[in-house]
């Protein structure tokens, strides 16, 4: 175990999952200032949305040239102080009786900026400490830990909402990045000399984007990844913009149910976390993810099924078990997928380009979110919500049939 995870990567761990606690109660008190203290309603929430991954489309490609100039380290503190400092904004804001929507955005889309540095500088840096043949098991421990961070977390933080007010409890996500900044500081990791400027010319910015881009889109079985995750993302956002008015409305479950049934997402992702590793060994990582996707498939054909089911189900319980296996197969696909697909294109990418090959990969992902999640939401109020679950269905399946077809069936983590 400890040649496969060493020291280093076990503090990295441990401060991942302590700000993925946090990060879970942040996300859970920003959805309840917005509702319940500035009363800005699902206008409010799309807004927050929006600022939350903008920051992955403007500046992705940018940050991920620029991470791959510089260690990796500093960067990951620095962005943990930065986003800790942010916070406290908000209860300030909130205690002297300022806090209003357009503050609370600015601060959200500053706040989605530094996570999206941290995030860039954190996966580029876990291969500078664990082996190439501990990538997958590695990643592995990191998506374990965040499915229960994301089962737990909101949980946790309905908890805390309870006893104190919203702008209060992000004073916990403040603790938790204060916490990884100081354990990262303790990892002592022997990072690349950055290059002689006089040696290697002046920098060009615009050239090591299109090195990345490049780097990303004509490596075959990375180009068909990168392609295939976009095809699969365009489901997933199709998911995102119609579940809850699906579950509420056209099912007709309780709030309270409608919570149960989004911890069987994080459940599920515990699962798939657990067994990504043996099934790799099996059958190789292409395979694996092939196998996911179809399950996100099937999840999402579950949860079309809960409609017909639900007239003849006694209650919300029988709505709420179909609803909850549909959501936990979908999130047992991404347990089982991720650390796959993370730990292929590390192990295959150089180390100059490991931040601009993850933030290429994240900004064009998160495009088709902004771009995809407004359609599927006007779609689906002229049409109804269960044709939409029906194509997020028929969408898994082609990412799955595409990667299939291609030179990444075959993939396979090497030692």
């Amino acid at each position: 175990m400890s040649a496969v995870l060493p020291r280093a990567f076990r503090w990295f761990w441990a401060g991942e999952t302590v700000s993925g606690f946090g990060t879970w109660i942040t996300f859970l008190a920003l959805q309840v200032i917005v509702v319940d203290h500035l009363h800005a309603g699902t206008v409010g929430l799309g807004w927050m949305n929006a600022a939350r991954w903008l920051p992955y489309l403007l500046f992705g490609l940018v940050l991920g040239a620029l991470i791959d100039r510089v260690r990796r380290r500093p960067v990951m503190i620095a962005s943990d102080l930065f986003r800790a400092l942010l916070l406290c904004a908000i209860p300030a804001l909130w205690a002297f009786g300022v806090l209003s929507l357009g503050p609370l955005l600015l601060i959200v889309a500053l706040l989605g900026t530094a996570t999206l540095v941290n995030d860039s500088a954190s996966q580029a840096f876990v291969p500078r400490l664990v082996p190439r043949g501990g990538l997958q098991a590695a990643h592995a421990r990191i998506d374990g830990t965040d499915a229960v961070a994301q089962t737990a977390g909101p949980a946790l933080g309905g908890g805390l909402l309870a006893v104190i007010a919203a702008p209060i409890a992000v004073l916990v996500n403040v603790v938790t990045y204060l916490f990884s900044a100081l354990v990262v500081s303790r990892i002592r990791v022997e990072e690349p000399r950055l290059p002689d400027k006089e040696n290697v010319g002046k920098p060009n910015l615009r050239k090591e984007i299109a090195a990345g881009l490049k780097w990303v889109y004509s490596t075959p079985s990375l180009r068909d990844l990168a392609i295939w995750t976009h095809v699969w993302f365009t489901a997933q956002a199709i998911l995102a913009a119609v579940s809850a008015d699906y579950f509420l409305r056209v099912i007709g479950i309780d709030a309270f149910w409608f919570g149960i049934v989004m911890a069987g997402g994080g459940l599920g992702g515990i699962v798939g976390a657990l067994l990504s590793p043996r099934l790799g060994e099996w059958h190789g990582s292409g395979r694996v993810v092939i196998l996911a996707h179809l399950c996100s498939a099937a999840g999402a054909l579950i949860l079309f099924a809960a409609t017909p089911l639900a007239g003849r189900l006694h209650g919300d319980i029988g709505s709420v078990v179909v609803l909850f296996a549909g959501v936990g197969l979908h999130g047992f696909a991404i347990g089982l997928s991720n650390s796959h697909e993370m730990a292929y294109r590390q192990s295959i990418t150089p180390d100059s380009f490991q931040a601009r090959t993850n933030t290429t990969m994240r900004a064009m992902n998160r495009a088709v979110i902004v771009v995809v999640s407004p359609l599927a939401g006007m779609l689906a109020a002229v049409t109804n919500t269960q044709l939409l679950l029906v194509s997020a269905a028929i969408i898994f399946a082609l990412s799955a049939i595409g990667l299939w077809f291609s030179p990444f069936r075959t993939a396979r983590i090497g030692t």
